[in-house]
């Protein structure tokens, strides 16, 4: 449907509104919509296929998805996939649309309303109200799904010659306190979810911070482009969790990394929910506005270069670059802060990367427990104020 002056009109289906290849047929329904730029063939907002909506963001290239909403994401045979069974879309601007939109699914109705706008980056209002039809284990809100095959410390995938490949390259959180936190992707062996305590959070996205073409290599994909989505709720929330799911794959065209975030409290059936969030689909990365964030996270054997390897550890190399570590040098009393769940820090050292500016190395041999995978929570610090983001990475032998 099309609203025009207060007034909504209904788009029948019709053959003569697609042109259609020699001897094919249009088939008859319509898929969803794409919302073209202004006198070119390329479009920058596209609603195709159950509840998935993607923007195109500053630079013109499509990458990570959004859906309305993720049921039971990563139980096992038991995600359920609601879709968007109609439409209202209203013109607000050259390059902007209200679009109001029903959801419905096995275990859940609702209705949402996206104010959707580009002015250079891709900005989305969403106001969302949801019926639950019975008790939903876990409801995952403002998801998102990404790809992430392989990046510069997994190891190239497998007859590739590009030296990277994903669309998101870590999970970004910002919580109630104001600690940023950074957790890398990877393409797991096996099926894995990992939950970070997130009540009231303030904000929490897929990444792509890697943004040299050299990277990667690919000028047809252009991974290199590939925006950024940010979450930032609006309201409270309340008390939850934003969980990030991912499995293993074996090329480029299978989307395998999901997050969202889910309520603590039981959703049961017969009640309303209510959610408000903005979307802001990006190049620029919005998640580190003070401070340093890591740049590069790389795993080797644990011992000194040239010296014996030792045995049950692993290093783990983080380099942090931004404004927040100008001018410090080894003198300055900046020490690396690592707890570890499931393991134990063997060594540890920070120190500022010569011949780079703003950017400093943290360096860690970690054993993790025998058969555990060591959950590492790492920043820098001088005296008790922390002057990074923080890197969250889990950390298993092989």
């Amino acid at each position: 449907n099309v609203v025009e002056q207060g007034r909504a009109r209904p788009i029948s289906f019709a053959p003569e509104l697609f042109d259609v290849p020699a001897g094919k047929a249009a088939a008859p329904g319509f898929a969803g919509f794409r919302a073209m730029e202004p006198g070119r063939e390329s479009d920058w907002l596209a609603y195709l296929g159950a509840a998935y909506f993607r923007a195109a963001g500053a630079q013109d290239q499509y990458g990570l998805s959004a859906r309305g909403l993720a049921i039971d994401t990563g139980l096992a045979d038991r995600e359920q996939f609601p879709r968007f069974t109609e439409f209202w879309i209203e013109r607000a601007g050259e390059r902007a649309y209200v679009i109001y939109a029903l959801l419905d699914g096995e275990s859940v109705t609702g209705a949402f309303r996206f104010a959707s706008r580009h002015d250079g980056d891709v900005v989305q209002d969403v106001s969302s109200v949801l019926f639950p039809r019975r008790a939903i284990e876990r409801l995952g809100i403002a998801p998102i799904t990404s790809m992430f095959w392989y990046g510069d410390r997994t190891g190239a995938g497998a007859g590739d010659w590009r030296p990277e490949i994903h669309d998101s390259d870590g999970l970004a959180l910002l919580t109630a306190s104001g600690e940023r936190l950074w957790r890398p992707l990877i393409n797991p062996t096996s099926p894995v979810t990992d939950s970070f305590a997130a009540s009231n959070l303030h904000g929490f996205g897929l990444i792509q911070r890697d943004r040299n073409f050299d990277h990667y290599q690919d000028d047809g994909a252009f991974y290199d482009r590939r925006p950024n989505l940010w979450v930032e709720p609006r309201g409270t929330w309340g008390d939850g969790q934003v969980m990030l799911y991912a499995f293993p794959t074996t090329g480029e065209t299978v989307d395998n990394v999901a997050c969202f975030w889910v309520p603590n409290a039981p959703v049961r059936a017969g009640e309303r929910l209510g959610f408000d969030y903005r979307l802001r689909w990006a190049s620029a990365d919005p998640s580190v506005a003070q401070g340093a964030r890591v740049i590069d996270t790389r795993l080797g054997t644990a011992g000194r270069p040239g010296a014996a390897i030792v045995a049950g550890a692993i290093k783990l190399v983080t380099d942090f670059q931004g404004d927040g570590l100008a001018g410090l040098t080894r003198q300055s009393g900046v020490v690396p802060q690592i707890d570890v769940a499931r393991g134990r820090v063997l060594t540890s050292s920070a120190y500022p990367v010569v011949g780079t500016r703003d950017r400093w190395r943290v360096t860690a041999d970690i054993a993790p427990d025998a058969g555990a995978t060591a959950d590492v929570r790492l920043y820098l610090k001088r005296g008790e104020a922390a002057l990074s983001e923080t890197l969250l990475y889990p950390l298993t032998l092989r």
